[in-house]
């Protein structure tokens, strides 16, 4: 349980750091998010748990498939923003639009050989 713990905290201290620092540096604030931290903490914390070098492979893999239908909110979101829709509506656009690619994403990524 402490275990689990300190992954929350080390997560969570991450997280508080970018919204601290883009309160100031917006720019670098987005730099330190895009940064792939919570893909480097999980494959850690995988490691840790299951140091199985197949698994691992596996697990890479589908994150680097799974970033791409993620990247479009990135784009919606801020032309949203500048075109007078609020926060809320526009962060919950892009989520919608998000998991909507993330599922034709795990529809048609097997058609092409992808192991997601």
């Amino acid at each position: 349980m402490l275990y689990l713990a300190v992954k929350a905290v080390i997560s969570g201290v991450i997280i508080a750091i970018v919204s601290q620092v883009a309160k100031r540096y917006p720019g670098f604030g987005a730099l330190i998010a895009s940064l792939p931290l919570v893909s480097v903490l999980g494959m850690v914390w995988l490691w840790r748990d299951k140091p199985d070098a197949s698994n691992m492979a596996a697990h890479v893999e589908a994150t680097f498939w799974f970033v791409l239908p993620s990247l479009p909110m990135f784009l919606l979101v801020p032309v949203m923003l500048r075109h007078g829709v609020g926060f809320w509506p526009a962060l919950a656009i892009g989520c919608a639009l998000t998991i909507g690619l993330y599922l034709v994403m795990t529809w048609a990524g097997p058609k092409f050989g992808l192991r997601l």
